[in-house]
């Protein structure tokens, strides 16, 4: 059950509504973002090229 589904949080869900779950997007962009760091920034390979 999404937190805009409980009926003990009639604003809350009234918001998610009317400007969609916010916090839930970013969430989802954080770890999206993360995702892409993590292969940005990934030295494992750089032995193979001759980096120590």
């Amino acid at each position: 059950m999404s937190p805009a589904d409980r009926s003990d949080a009639p604003i809350y869900a009234r918001l998610v509504e009317e400007r969609g779950d916010v916090p839930a997007e970013a969430r989802r962009t954080a770890e999206q973002t993360q995702l892409e760091l993590e292969r940005t920034m990934n030295f494992n390979g750089m032995r193979s090229y001759g980096y120590s």
